[in-house]
């Protein structure tokens, strides 16, 4: 006798094929609209039925004497081995740790992506943590999965213990990150090949903040392509013998940035290329605490890793290196020119780069350093240049909030959602 889940799936593959021939092209906006949501929607559930048979099928492994059901499953479908290992993680966890997110899955609610955003979240979170917090975060993360994609899902996961747990979330938070900064001290590498076609294969592993400053002062210098720096051959007289020289290399180049007159490069988004570091006045004076680097914004993995780093390292980068601290709560610069000036100042700039770090039209991830200021209530209107009044857009979403065929709402969180005028 068929199961009814082999059955179900079998009349899902039925009524989709008695679609097969329908050209959307015929299809009323509203109608396209429906499908896709419908379909993401069901998508989520075929993927939360495909990990819960997987999270239950070891037995298939010993069919043709694979590892696993991730072997299994990448043979039989001709998928990646990886991505089925990836799958079967998920499943595992969805069955033995995650219910409020299983559950999610099988409303429809969570996709497949923000179910693993959501999931890699719930892991990095500290093994002290207990679990009620741990159910508490998974079931805030579930919640926020309504109103954000993958991306901002990733940043509210690294700081969700400020959520559910903030009485322990500041040490946990720089616990970590000293452990971080301690083990890229260790793996900082920098190697150089000659290939023999003329260029030279620079490979390197380097801190998390010394890789944004690199990326903020290499994308000032071609705006939205990156270029290869030209290289200096040179002999090395490093005295220093006792390290390996990959290493030392790396050290060098990090010591390099660090002494980087950032004044001395391209303006760059209305202002001199900058890289910011935020933090508040309590945590600057304490000795366990973390603080934040805002720069270029365009490393790939960003929402996994985010650019915090320690108080301590923030204290240092601030007496040795060029780099503009922005005390939250401290003294700071005048921020609120009112109708005294039409355009926006650098430091204000730097202030909405602070508080935006992105075009703040809804679902939009350019850089902020490559936004304009807008006043939220034109100039011409009596708007003030001030931060309060100011956010920043990219070029396509700043031609759109001028443009009379759109008009745009300003939604609780400061972004703006745009609607076609019919």
């Amino acid at each position: 006798m068929t199961h009814p889940i082999v059955a179900v799936v079998g009349d899902v593959r039925a009524s989709l094929k008695t679609v097969a021939d329908v050209n959307p092209t015929f299809m009323a906006t509203d109608d396209k609209a429906a499908a896709l949501t419908e379909l993401a929607q069901a998508e989520a559930q075929l993927a939360e039925l495909r990990l819960r048979i997987m999270a239950d099928a070891d037995d298939l492994a010993a069919v043709i004497a694979a590892k696993d059901v991730a072997g299994w499953l990448a043979r039989m479908t001709r998928t990646r081995v990886a991505d089925a290992r990836a799958d079967l993680s998920l499943a595992v966890a969805l069955d033995r740790h995650h219910p409020i997110l299983a559950a999610a899955m099988r409303e429809g609610d969570v996709t497949l992506v923000q179910a693993q955003v959501i999931h890699r979240a719930l892991v990095a979170l500290p093994a002290s943590v207990d679990a009620e917090v741990v159910a508490h975060a998974e079931a805030h993360l579930v919640a926020q999965a309504r109103d954000f994609g993958p991306r901002e899902l990733a940043r509210l996961g690294r700081h969700i213990l400020l959520v559910v747990a903030p009485e322990i979330a500041e040490e946990a938070e720089a616990r970590r990150l000293a452990e971080l900064e301690a083990n890229a001290a260790t793996r900082t590498r920098l190697t150089m090949r000659r290939l023999g076609d003329g260029t030279t294969r620079v490979s390197g592993r380097l801190p998390d903040a010394a890789a944004t400053r690199l990326a903020t002062y290499l994308e000032a210098h071609a705006n939205p392509r990156k270029r290869p720096a030209d290289d200096e051959d040179g002999q090395s007289d490093d005295p220093f013998a006792r390290l390996p020289y990959p290493r030392r290399l790396g050290e060098a180049f990090c010591a390099l940035l660090e002494s980087l007159d950032a004044t001395r490069l391209p303006l760059h988004g209305g202002d001199a290329t900058t890289v910011i570091v935020t933090i508040p006045l309590d945590s600057l004076r304490a000795e366990l605490a973390t603080a934040e680097l805002v720069g270029a914004g365009l490393v790939p993995g960003d929402e996994l890793t985010g650019e915090l780093i320690t108080a301590a390292q923030a204290r240092r980068l601030a007496c040795t290196a060029h780099i503009v601290p922005a005390v939250l709560g401290g003294d700071s610069v005048p921020l609120d020119l009112g109708r005294s000036r039409r355009l926006f100042s650098p430091g204000q700039r730097k202030a909405l780069l602070i508080r935006d770090r992105t075009c703040r039209a809804e679902g939009c991830d350019v850089p902020g350093t490559w936004c304009d200021a807008h006043h939220l209530e034109p100039w011409s209107r009596g708007g003030r240049t001030d931060v309060a009044d100011g956010v920043l857009l990219c070029g396509h979403h700043h031609h759109r909030v001028h443009d009379t065929g759109y008009r745009h709402d300003r939604l609780p969180s400061g972004d703006l959602r745009f609607h076609r005028r019919t």
